[in-house]
């Protein structure tokens, strides 16, 4: 995020993109609720008819995978109608002019062709969006899942940059995390080709550094994700996997390959608080102890590292995670690895990471500071590229609009598109054994428009089978206005309807994220 969560109060137009916040982050939304109290206007684009939508001024229902459609119309219109920041463009970017020439050919009538939106309601969204004093942009995994998911960040960043909504209060790129410590997740290097730090690992002064620090020789090139890492360890090239804190049998795409894989290593080492699904595939489980039983630290999806405290003493043997690795580490005879408790992690991440620099174990404990923060008198940086962007120049990217990896057949004519719901958090590894959680969602349902119920022969309440060229699934019917006609959703939050079985028939070629969010399907009764 480039602005603070208190940023969210400060818009006078909010733009909505890929995001059902009210269910997926409700605290957050609490303070864009607050910016509309204060007059804000909002536009959201989803191609369901969120709780979102209810309180938008300006609702653009987009066919699931057509994002970078409309953005790259309401740039059009944007250029068209002059409201770029010129002054923004020409001292601080990079390929502006390009830029414009590039969205001449990208209408709005163009884009109402694939986005199924009303030219007209594209055009008011540009306008809207461009004649913003402070115009803040919020997308999650409804922008990211796609075969061009790093095509529609970038689309978004041209928006701002079109308009200078960088580096001020009230603006800014703003992607709200899917978990309480991805951030830091990022940060602390759990990404194949960083550092922590996001260094990259092909910088040979970034290299030599964790060279010394690990005393060992360190590729150069890009790590493995995890997609290409279950494509191995299928293939016999990977023999063995450390799986920790996630579920990924329930969470993963193409589960029939996800299953096949995991039971093709030599070793599966499998670390959670409980005996999840991909647990029961374990050759080893080790149980890790809760936020509640474990000193350590998030960073949340605002930069800003937080100190978490045991309340409790673990249950049972459960360890730590910092604690497994380090023993692990110790017991392989790797250098670095005799950690004796989670401040001397963290501080060792501090004093190998640029943007983690003035912070310690001690000051996180006292202080709100969001990062960079390069020095121990430094006061932190809640707005990102306030006056210029760290690497110089913010850069325009022109692209053009791309289908999903899978479009619509007479055998699959139907758009299906995952998400969460409120209640039912991810894969349900601590929500699903709550009482409280199960009353309010004991099962998983298929949102599927009246219209279409009665068209496809399926009867509210009653189970269908959905289908996809990767396998089928059991589900029962729900009547639901919120999905429009020929598109249906469901969560994925259900071993017992385990909808990832459908999903997965692409990936982003630059991050290998699933393209979770579209798939062809075809629904039978039953």
């Amino acid at each position: 995020m480039s602005n603070p969560l208190v940023d969210m109060e400060k818009p006078d137009l909010i733009f909505c993109i890929g995001t059902n916040m009210t269910e997926c982050h409700p605290v957050a939304a609490t303070r864009l609720k607050k910016a509309l109290s204060a007059g804000a206007k909002m536009i959201v684009a989803d191609p369901r008819r969120i709780h979102l939508a209810e309180l938008s001024h300006l609702y653009l229902p987009i066919r699931v995978g057509s994002d970078t459609a409309l953005l790259l119309a309401m740039a059009h219109v944007i250029a068209r109608e002059g409201l770029q920041n010129e002054e923004f463009i020409r001292e601080r970017t990079v390929g502006g002019e390009d830029f414009i020439k590039h969205v001449e050919a990208f209408t709005p009538e163009w884009a109402a062709e694939i986005t199924e939106v009303p030219a007209a309601d594209i055009e008011k969204a540009a306008l809207w969006y461009g004649q913003a004093e402070k115009g803040a942009i919020y997308y999650t995994l409804g922008i990211t899942e796609h075969i061009c998911g790093v095509e529609n960040v970038q689309a978004l960043c041209n928006l701002a940059l079109m308009t200078g909504n960088l580096g001020r209060e009230g603006t800014g790129i703003n992607p709200m995390r899917g978990q309480n410590n991805i951030q830091g997740a990022g940060d602390a290097g759990a990404v194949p080709n960083n550092f922590p730090g996001f260094q990259p690992v092909f910088n040979p002064e970034s290299n030599a550094k964790f060279r010394k620090l690990y005393g060992r020789e360190i590729d150069d090139q890009k790590g493995i994700t995890k997609v290409r890492a279950l494509e191995m360890a299928a293939e016999g090239e990977m023999k063995a996997m450390f799986i920790c804190g996630e579920n990924t049998v329930v969470s993963d795409p193409e589960r029939d390959h996800c299953e096949q894989a995991l039971k093709n290593l030599d070793s599966l080492i499998v670390i959670d608080i409980f005996r999840t699904e991909t647990a029961e595939l374990a050759d080893v489980f080790l149980p890790a102890t809760s936020w509640g039983e474990t000193d350590g630290s998030f960073t949340n999806t605002e930069r800003r590292p937080q100190r978490i405290r045991a309340a409790v003493p673990p249950q049972g043997e459960s360890k730590p995670d910092w604690w497994i690795f380090s023993q692990i580490g110790q017991r392989l005879g790797f250098e670095g690895f005799d950690f004796e408790s989670a401040e001397q992690v963290f501080n060792e991440i501090c004093s190998v990471s640029t943007i983690y620099a003035g912070l310690s174990w001690e000051r996180i404990g006292k202080e709100a500071l969001h990062w960079p923060v390069p020095s121990a008198d430094h006061p932190g940086t809640p707005i990102l590229h306030i006056g210029k962007f760290e690497n110089g120049r913010g850069i325009f990217t022109n692209m053009k609009y791309r289908d999903p990896a899978e479009t619509l057949s007479a055998d699959y004519p139907v758009w299906l598109t995952t998400g969460r719901r409120l209640e039912a958090y991810h894969t349900r590894t601590m929500t699903g054994r709550a009482a409280g959680m199960d009353y309010l969602l004991p099962e998983e349902l298929l949102e599927v428009h009246p219209q279409d119920i009665t068209d496809w022969g399926l009867e509210d309440g009653a189970k269908a089978q959905i289908s996809s060229p990767r396998g089928s699934v059991q589900i029962r019917v729900q009547a639901n206005r919120r999905s429009p006609r020929g598109t249906v959703f469901c969560s994925f939050s259900f071993d017992e309807v385990p909808i990832n079985r459908l999903t997965g028939s692409g990936y982003d070629p630059i991050t290998e994220t699933a393209e979770l969010k579209v798939c062809p399907v075809r629904i039978e009764a039953l």
